[in-house]
C-alpha cells in the first residue's frame, strides 16, 4: 500500500455569513466578535491539512486537533448555548481551512467525500484521522473534511450522498465534466 502525506500550510478564512447561518445568530455585536476572535486565535495552532497521494489520486484532509473537540465537549456540560456557539465556530473554521486550499468548494457549496479504500484508510490512519469504521466514510475527528484535491465531481462521486440533503434535491446539483471523473 503506497501513499504519501504532504503537510500543507493554510490559514482558515473566517466567513461571517457562514458563521451566522451555522450558529443561527441574527446579530453579531462587539462582545460576540471578541469571543469569536478569542476562540479563533486559540484554535488556529490546532488546524491541520495534508495532501494525500494514493492510488493515482490526490486528496485533501483538513481537520482541527482533539484540543478543539475537548474544548467544545467541556463547554457542553456547563453552558450548552455557549457550546452550540463554539461548535458552529469550529465547523466553519475547518470549512475555512478547506476553502482556503480549495476555493471552488466554497463556490460549489460542498466538498465531495471520496469512497473509502484500504490505501486511503491507511493514509488517514497514518495522518492521525482514521475512519471511524472500516469501509464507512465517517472520520474519527469531529471537525474534519476529506475531499478530492483538486476538487472534482460532486454528488455522483461523494461517499456521503445517501444522507446528504443536497443530494436529495434540496440544494444545487452538480455534474462531472469529461476528464474530471
Amino acid at each position: 500500500m503506497s501513499f504519501t502525506l504532504t503537510p500543507l500550510e493554510a490559514e482558515p478564512a473566517f466567513d461571517l455569513e457562514l458563521f451566522m447561518a451555522t450558529s443561527q445568530e441574527t446579530r453579531i455585536n462587539s462582545e460576540t466578535m471578541e469571543r469569536i476572535s478569542g476562540f479563533w486565535e486559540q484554535w488556529r495552532p490546532h488546524t491541520r491539512a495534508v495532501k494525500i497521494a494514493a492510488e493515482d489520486r490526490t486528496y485533501l484532509l483538513a481537520w482541527l486537533e482533539s484540543q478543539v473537540e475537548e474544548a467544545v465537549d467541556d463547554t457542553w456540560e456547563d453552558a450548552p448555548s455557549e457550546a452550540f456557539f463554539i461548535n458552529a465556530l469550529a465547523q466553519i473554521m475547518v470549512m475555512g481551512l478547506v476553502h482556503s486550499l480549495v476555493p471552488e468548494a466554497e463556490d460549489m457549496g460542498c466538498a465531495p467525500a471520496p469512497r473509502p479504500t484500504p490505501i486511503l484508510a491507511a493514509a488517514l490512519a497514518k495522518a492521525g484521522v482514521p475512519y471511524t469504521e472500516p469501509n464507512q466514510p465517517s472520520l474519527s475527528r469531529r471537525y474534519a473534511v476529506l475531499t478530492y484535491f483538486p476538487l472534482k465531481g460532486g454528488c455522483e462521486l461523494c461517499a456521503l450522498v445517501g444522507g446528504c440533503p443536497k443530494a436529495a434535491g434540496s440544494g444545487p446539483q452538480s455534474i462531472v465534466l469529461p476528464g474530471y471523473e
